[in-house]
């Protein structure tokens, strides 16, 4: 297993911009270090503690205290699967969902809205429109109690 094989390319995106949408989560003092293909944050804080913001569910949880210990960690029991969603990107590519430059994949229904972790829930899409549009909806909700009905209105 090749860890890039779960990544998409960060390099020559405004990385700054992008975040900007999730600056009520995410700290100042951060630098993206790997993006899953699943749009989920790698970075590494001015400290040099590592972080994963986990687009899907709207969370930020430390994983390591340095990057030598995030090496020494993503071994260890189901860290690897859970940070690189590596089992469900190899269903996708099984699957033929091919990813395209400035691609992730994206849930048809976010999980916060309910979507299941599964291939059928799946698609290929923009990667800075599906971090955009996952900011803005964890932002409006994070304050909602779990099981509050929520009513999605997209623009036309």
């Amino acid at each position: 297993m090749e860890i890039t094989d779960y990544l998409i390319e960060q390099q020559g995106h405004d990385w700054g911009s992008i975040l900007s949408e999730w600056h009520w989560l995410l700290p100042a003092d951060l630098t993206v270090w790997m993006v899953n293909r699943f749009c989920d944050v790698i970075f590494v804080r001015e400290g040099g503690t590592v972080h994963l913001l986990d687009a899907g569910a709207g969370t930020v949880k430390k994983l390591a205290e340095s990057r030598e210990d995030f090496f020494g960690q993503v071994d260890l029991g189901d860290n690897a699967d859970n940070w690189f969603l590596i089992s469900l990107t190899n269903q996708c590519v099984d699957s033929g969902l091919v990813l395209h430059p400035g691609q992730c994949y994206s849930f048809k229904v976010p999980p916060v809205l309910g979507g299941k972790y599964e291939l059928k829930n799946i698609v290929p899409a923009d990667f800075v429109v599906t971090f955009s549009f996952l900011a803005q909806i964890h932002s409006q909700t994070k304050e909602l109690p779990d099981g509050t009905p929520v009513n999605l209105v997209v623009g036309t």
